[in-house]
């Protein structure tokens, strides 16, 4: 019935059948079967198997620990991300071209290289970490440099996101809403915001997930004590080196419904802020 009516809708560029086919094909290939066979190993351990996986103090201390910071570190990229895109795509300043090449580090640099240079920064004898303990605190090996660690790689998603969408905005339009009596602060949450709001929920998507699942940077400044600084995806890995390919199944399975119940509730907002706007 949906291939009938896609059919239906004529489109001036041929080949519906054999890109249809491509995209079907390779989404199977990437995001299908590999979710597939995590829930068929799940169903193979059973649901009494995977709860009594789960519903255990440690793994339940990784997973609150993950899904904590990674919501706190996508909501500081959110804040931060759009006002970094705002100043770079709206604003001409000496060093903006190097500014806007260093956003894109973390994309190229590989996560174990940033979770040892962030940890030499911020241990104890680190340009940072030493300045923290002469004031009696510590970031390395504590939560707050988890969320160094996952604001440093998701911070890119939110800029390059938004920043195109803030470069099509006409200064026009702010021209008429100041025409119009309206103040800086009006016009911004009036005018400007809701414009950005779908771009910035699908940056604010992109890097909870990718901090949700962030592994490399991670290691090397959290610490790794169980309870304390143990996040969710080392979790899976112990188990692996464990063989014991059920639990880590399990804890993937958990992480899994949460992330999806996570990424559903904002792609509910991000619907509901398109067709506000007229965009939907």
């Amino acid at each position: 019935m949906a291939l009938a009516l896609l059919r239906s809708q004529k489109s001036p560029m041929p080949g519906f059948g054999l890109g249809m086919g491509i995209t079907m094909t390779m989404l199977s290939l990437i995001v299908i079967l590999p979710i597939g066979a995590l829930l068929a190993k799940g169903i193979s351990y059973g649901p009494e198997g995977v709860w009594a996986t789960v519903n255990t103090p440690r793994v339940w201390a990784a997973l609150y620990l993950s899904f904590r910071l990674a919501f706190v570190a996508a909501v500081f990229n959110l804040v931060f991300g759009t006002l970094l895109a705002w100043v770079l795509a709206r604003y001409e300043f000496p060093g903006r071209r190097i500014v806007d090449a260093v956003v894109d580090l973390p994309f190229a640099l590989p996560t174990a290289v940033a979770g040892i240079a962030l940890t030499a920064l911020y241990a104890p004898n680190g340009a940072f970490g030493s300045i923290a303990k002469s004031l009696g605190q510590k970031i390395a090996y504590t939560e707050w440099g988890i969320l160094i660690a996952l604001i440093f790689v998701g911070l890119p998603f939110v800029t390059r996101t938004v920043q195109p969408v803030i470069a099509e905005i006409e200064s026009e339009v702010e021209e008429a809403s100041a025409t119009l009596g309206a103040g800086r602060l009006y016009t911004l949450r009036r005018v400007i915001l809701p414009l950005l709001l779908p771009a910035a929920l699908t940056g604010f998507a992109l890097s909870l997930a990718r901090a949700v699942g962030e592994y490399g940077s991670v290691i090397f400044i959290a610490g790794n004590l169980p309870m304390k600084t143990e996040i969710a995806p080392l979790l899976i890995v112990i188990k692996l080196e464990e063989f014991d390919y059920n639990g880590a199944a399990a804890i993937g399975i958990a992480m899994l419904l949460i992330s999806f119940s996570m990424l559903l509730v904002i792609n509910l907002i991000q619907i509901w802020s398109r067709r506000r706007i007229g965009h939907v």
